[in-house]
């Protein structure tokens, strides 16, 4: 068995931080950033169902005691309470794992929520395949479900400074939010590309003329990697970034895939059902935008468990797995 193998098979079914070995990273960086903006924005409340340390709430906890709310394992409860306390003008973060509030308690944020388009954050852990655990935590469909819903903003950060950056934004917008979090000891990788988070803005980190990824959340670092290590072969690859899944910067969409001469690429830690690829491809089809065009995601199937390595080599969203699948489309 080689070194890489043993490797694996020694990494725990539960690893949340996705970042490789020697990779910069901070810590908690949505606990933190939460915690900066309660300190001059008194409305701001935490809620969680008895996961505020595995989303990084007890950050927030830990310095607001008072408005922290601990709801236990009841998420349909969590967000009818988080309904009424935004009635009442408070603007609720409320964290859990992706699988329980998009499928678990969905009907809770159509009703309660969404209808009233109410200011309430839902921040979300163990987004796509960022556990190992099986088809019990793996939320593969969160992003299609949340933008089926109406009035709602759906966010995949790629890092931690997309994190700390996106906290703000989504305080300041008023209406419900979705966003998927990465937790723990975060990436850091977008700082080298003189990024900024804006709402609904996607972003061009590096320009390529044979192929232009389209990504977000952990891909696009996956991306970014992937360019670096296509230049080897002579490949130039250009990365867009897409933090904000709904509304979608459709206009910098198609202003890069109308260039001529490249394959767009939609790279997604989703199903390939209902996720960044089929809202892309949707955009394109729509403006008669026609390059040729792929996508890089997650089957429509329920995921093994396993080791997150192994388990991003199997279901081709490794960074060595998408090497070899965009030169062998390119032929």
């Amino acid at each position: 068995m080689s070194t890489v193998a043993k490797k694996r098979l020694k990494t725990s079914a539960m690893i949340a931080s996705i970042a490789g070995e020697g990779q910069a990273t901070r810590s908690a960086p949505f606990g933190h950033a939460l915690s900066r903006l309660a300190r001059t924005k008194t409305s701001v409340i935490g809620m969680t169902a008895d996961l505020g340390k595995y989303t990084d709430l007890h950050i927030f906890a830990n310095e607001f005691p008072a408005r922290y709310y601990q709801m236990g394992m009841a998420e349909q409860l969590l967000f009818g309470a988080a309904a009424g306390f935004a009635h009442e003008g408070a603007q609720p973060f409320v964290t859990t794992y992706a699988v329980f509030a998009t499928r678990r308690a969905y009907d809770f944020i159509h009703q309660t929520i969404a209808e009233d388009n109410l200011d309430v954050k839902i921040v979300c852990a163990l987004p796509g395949l960022t556990t190992g655990y099986g088809p019990s935590h793996q939320a593969a469909e969160d992003l299609a479900l949340m933008r089926a819903m109406p009035n709602m903003t759906v966010i995949d950060p790629c890092d931690a400074l997309d994190i700390e950056q996106m906290v703000p934004a989504i305080a300041a917008h008023k209406g419900p939010v979705y966003a998927r979090l990465l937790r723990g000891n975060v990436p850091v990788v977008l700082d080298e590309y003189d990024y900024r988070f804006e709402l609904g803005k996607a972003k061009l980190l590096r320009d390529g003329n044979d192929v232009l990824l389209i990504s977000s959340g952990i891909m696009t670092m996956r991306s970014l990697e992937v360019a670096k290590a296509l230049e080897a072969d002579n490949i130039g690859v250009g990365v867009l970034h897409v933090p904000t899944i709904k509304p979608l910067d459709t206009a910098t969409i198609l202003r890069e895939a109308k260039r001529t001469g490249r394959m767009v690429i939609v790279a997604e830690n989703h199903t390939v059902i209902g996720g960044l690829g089929e809202a892309v491809a949707r955009a394109l089809l729509v403006a008669g935008v026609t390059p040729p065009f792929r996508q890089i995601a997650l089957p429509d199937a329920f995921l093994d468990a396993g080791a997150l390595p192994t388990l991003h080599d199997r279901y081709g969203i490794s960074t060595e797995t998408m090497c070899d699948t965009i030169k062998g489309w390119l032929g």
